[in-house]
């Protein structure tokens, strides 16, 4: 049935280490399937399917795919040229955006999270004159060797929450704390007082499943870095225009010094930003002397998707139907897995949701950690079977977009409360 897909797995072992070239695509089993193109909600695959996608690219298309208005501005600046080593209008005007949105007054932009997160521990390094950095259990932030410490998503599914590779004295400065726990991270401010530069968290952790904050958890964080004269980095690649247009901070009224961007504001294509006060962002170069460069900073094409979708984004319906979506979808999730016997928790926020195989609460790491995992597994193939594509890893999230509509969503509950009620 999957002959195509087969086929170029097989030629894919040949090539790519593990067959592919991000390691969570290989947790679809017993092979990746290949996709041929999207439409909205769907992906159509090689082999001749069709599937309901709630991946999303891991967040980023919350218009859904090949949607027309960045489709047509991604076609006229192709037509223009697609790599000048020059600026352009785009990048002033997608800049300009963000920064309203997120009450920032300077943005440099990378290519991905991964040079956002890396560039904001360098640059909160300079500032404050300082080592250590505290990050969270089960937050992921990229796979550079600042932060690939006690890390989610494709690392915990792989079992790979810290690399090889990486020095000892590297991870060293990297100090762990669990979310939703003040104290614990009381406790790492006090027992390296002066020592710390930042702290950086997934405001919405989305990388270790969906686990969102607890009552004032955000706004402690906010108050303890203010009186220990320590950085807050919030890292928005998830978040970043998808809570709101102001992402989480607008959604938990919070304020980071650094906030990282990617995903959605690059409507699909690979971006990362910095941004945040003058005082910081001007030690960046060529105006200070913390150093980045990039030949793709700030591509054309890519700033031609990403303020396609912000103006999208700005008249919006895509924020209602798909937190709509998300809304019924998690209720449906909880429903039919109740009804089924099923342990389980589901954890949502606006337009990101999940479910976890276990007795609930899923408040951090450690009680994330103990759900079903071969369960979920288990859901997703059966899921897949039906048409409908959830992530390959229970350490990922659903997402859903402007165009899963009504008819989408419901079609999808039904298939929800067939495959729970198979598992139990």
């Amino acid at each position: 049935m999957m002959r195509r897909s087969k086929e170029l797995f097989s030629e894919a072992l040949k090539i790519f280490p593990g067959g592919v070239n991000s390691p969570i695509r290989a947790a679809v089993k017993p092979f990746p399937f290949y996709v041929l193109r999207g439409e909205g909600p769907y992906l159509y695959t090689e082999d001749g399917q069709v599937l309901v996608d709630y991946v999303l690219g891991y967040g980023p298309l919350i218009l859904g795919h090949r949607h027309p208005e960045v489709l047509k501005r991604v076609k006229d600046q192709v037509e223009r040229g697609w790599l000048f080593g020059a600026p352009t209008e785009l990048e002033v005007l997608l800049a300009r955006k963000v920064l309203d949105h997120f009450h920032a007054d300077m943005i440099r932009f990378v290519n991905s999270g991964t040079e956002a997160t890396m560039l904001a521990v360098r640059l909160a390094r300079a500032v404050r004159r300082r080592d250590y950095i505290i990050k969270f259990e089960g937050c992921y932030h990229g796979a550079h060797d600042y932060l690939l410490v006690g890390a989610g998503s494709a690392a915990s599914h792989f079992g790979v929450p810290k690399s090889e590779g990486i020095p000892k004295d590297v991870a060293g400065k990297t100090l762990i704390a669990r979310f939703n726990d003040l104290d614990s991270v009381e406790s790492l401010l006090k027992e390296h007082r002066d020592e710390i530069s930042a702290i950086i968290v997934e405001p919405v952790i989305g990388n270790y499943g969906l686990i969102p904050p607890e009552k004032e958890f955000i706004k402690g964080l906010r108050e303890l870095t203010s009186r220990e004269d320590v950085l807050l980095i919030m890292d928005e690649v998830i978040t970043g225009f998808r809570l709101s247009l102001g992402g989480a901070q607008e959604y938990f009224n919070v304020r980071a010094d650094i906030t990282t961007l990617g995903k959605i504001i690059g409507g699909g294509f690979p971006v990362g930003a910095v941004l945040g006060p003058e005082e910081i962002m001007s030690r960046i170069t060529p105006s200070g002397k913390v150093f980045n460069a990039g030949t793709f900073n700030a591509n054309p094409v890519t700033m031609a998707a990403g303020l396609a979708t912000m103006e999208v984004l700005e008249k919006g319906e895509v924020y209602s139907t798909a937190d709509r979506a998300a809304s019924r979808l998690a209720e449906v999730l909880d429903d039919a897995a109740g009804r089924s016997g099923l342990e389980h928790c589901v954890n949502r926020i606006a337009s990101m949701f999940q479910i976890f195989f276990t007795q609930g609460p899923v408040r951090d790491f450690r009680s994330a950690s103990r759900s079903d995992k071969e369960k979920y597994v288990k859901f997703h193939e059966e899921l897949l079977r039906r048409g409908i594509f959830v992530p390959p890893s229970q350490f990922e999230v659903m997402f859903t977009s402007g165009s899963h509509t009504d008819e989408v969503v419901e079609r999808t509950a039904k298939t929800f409360e067939e495959v729970l009620r198979k598992l139990r």
